[in-house]
């Protein structure tokens, strides 16, 4: 009877739990507070902090991969988190989150106002900056480096597809910090905004858009995909289906395929890939120095992409003549559209009447596509 006893408690997962493991569960049951109670960023936030509770289970075997006899014959089939995760490794998740963006975003105040093209290449400013920090760091290599770098672009899918290549031992880090600081922009960005404008500067009143053709609606995402794939050829893969989405949005004639692409697809891919970053974070790979760097370069990096963007937005405002507000700069970081509403809300703080909300949907949706080809270009470099 004894022997039954000890032989059952044996195979339970608390004769076999360690140190790390309890910490895990515990970071995980942070994460889900935060992602049920505080709504940060809950869509992908959830499903990430629950894959971490389920491959920190002892024993449960969920990113176990196949083992195969001698024979080549499998003896024992994977664990449920390793199939999964076979999405991500093989990058096939963050492209299709991308085509579903794609079907939900309007570009139109882009090419309403192509100079705004210019504030979301300066918000990937962050993600250089960044890069040069961590290598100076001593803590990682080229290519860590500059999967660290691309959560200053402040979006989810980039990271995770650029870190799936370059650094998939950073994988679980890079998302949950990726995640983590796009929830906190309304906290984050505000300070250096205020500290960078003067009270008149975040009180001026932009002029209203023109409207766009649907012809231009049309080409926009064809031409975008041909000159962005011609000269960063591994940015074609992300842009690629981000145009492809807007194409189907736009065209107006593939109403399902658009409908699937921003909804169900998206949905589901999005609890796929969530809880396969949420699998890589074993105690092993979370539990290191170089986890706490990443979270520190994280702030780094989105402290440097909103500071730039303003600051070209305040040049950009001499040179009009007083007609850009700098405010729409900080919008360049791709988190859309909470980035841009970020921009309204501190826009109208000064000025009750200001609407600078579609202005700032320019380089808002530019930046999605700017951290699109900055993942490429480091792609090109270190891949």
């Amino acid at each position: 009877m004894i022997q039954a006893i000890t032989n059952f408690y044996s195979s339970t997962g608390f004769s076999a739990i360690d140190i790390g493991q309890v910490l895990m569960i515990i970071i995980s049951a942070v994460l889900l507070y935060l992602a049920i109670k505080k709504g940060y960023e809950p869509l992908l936030l959830l499903p990430i902090a629950f894959g971490m509770l389920l491959t920190n289970l002892p024993l449960a075997g969920m990113m176990e991969g196949a083992v195969y006899d001698s024979t080549g014959a499998m003896a024992q089939p994977g664990g449920l988190l390793y199939y999964i995760s076979q999405g991500n490794k093989l990058a096939i998740f963050p492209p299709l989150i991308f085509l579903g963006i794609g079907a939900m975003t309007d570009f139109a105040p882009l090419i309403a106002n192509p100079k705004s093209l210019l504030l979301g290449a300066a918000a990937q400013f962050g993600i250089y900056i960044t890069f040069l920090g961590a290598i100076l760091s001593g803590l990682f290599n080229a290519q860590q480096a500059a999967s660290i770098g691309i959560i200053g672009g402040a979006d989810g899918p980039t990271a995770i597809f650029l870190s799936s290549k370059l650094a998939p031992e950073l994988l679980g880090p890079i998302a949950v910090a990726a995640y983590s600081y796009m929830a906190l922009v309304p906290v984050i960005q505000p300070p250096i905004m205020k500290a960078l404008t003067t009270k008149e500067e975040r009180m001026i009143k932009m002029d209203t858009l023109r409207n766009v053709s649907k012809l231009e609606k049309i080409l926009f995402p064809v031409v975008v995909t041909l000159v962005v794939s011609l000269i960063v050829p591994p940015a074609a893969t992300l842009v690629g289906m981000l145009m492809l989405g807007n194409l189907f949005k736009e065209s107006g004639v593939v109403a399902r395929l658009e409908d699937t692409a921003k909804n169900a697809l998206i949905n589901i891919v999005t609890i796929m890939l969530g809880v396969a970053v949420g699998a890589t974070a074993t105690a092993e790979k979370f539990l290191q120095i170089e986890t706490i760097a990443i979270i520190a370069l994280g702030v780094v990096a989105f402290g440097f992409g909103t500071a730039a963007g303003v600051v070209l937005g305040k040049i950009m405002n001499k040179i009009s003549g007083g007609k850009i507000n700098p405010l729409i700069g900080s919008a360049g970081v791709s988190a859309v559209p909470m980035a841009a509403r970020v921009s309204q809300v501190v826009g109208q703080k000064e000025n009750p009447s200001n609407f600078l909300l579609m202005h700032a949907m320019g380089p808002n949706v530019a930046g999605v596509i700017g951290s699109a080809v900055s993942a490429g270009v480091l792609l090109s470099l270190f891949g």
